[in-house]
């Protein structure tokens, strides 16, 4: 039985400048995931480098944080059964030179940081990402997805 669930998702600074944004959520909502919430931002170095913390024991971490306030990004909420995996599906494999065309990552992307999209990796994972871009009066759907 599928799951109901919430994840998030961003369209990372090489899409948003390439001009894909609305394609790739043309192909979101085309794989019947919902858009419960949406904003576009230019993240501040304090807010990249609090999102990515997890990584600031990495050697790549003081890129990705430069990458990701080099222009703004979108950000979204989603909604649905099974949304996690099917996201991740969507997105393709991290490294975009290893992601088949027709995946997110394998058609906008072009390398492993540049790689056009974020997503939840977990249901634990997205309600903290989540709560990190958007309060509660900001996603919109049924209370029983939280």
């Amino acid at each position: 039985m599928a799951e109901l669930q919430r994840t998030l998702a961003i369209v990372k600074p090489d899409a948003v400048a390439a001009g894909a944004t609305g394609e790739i959520l043309r192909r979101i909502e085309e794989k019947g995931l919902r858009i419960v919430g949406l904003k576009r931002l230019q993240l501040s170095e304090q807010l990249a480098r609090g999102f990515y913390a997890v990584h600031k024991e990495r050697p790549f971490y003081g890129d990705l944080v430069k990458f990701m306030t080099s222009s703004p990004v979108v950000v979204v909420a989603l909604e649905g059964d099974d949304a996690i995996a099917r996201w991740r599906d969507l997105m393709g494999p991290t490294n975009s030179t290893e992601a088949p065309a027709g995946t997110i990552r394998g058609d906008f992307g072009t390398d492993v940081e540049r790689n056009a999209s974020h997503g939840s990796d977990a249901p634990e994972t997205a309600k903290v990402e989540l709560a990190y871009f958007f309060n509660a009066t900001e996603i919109q759907g049924p209370v029983e997805a939280l």
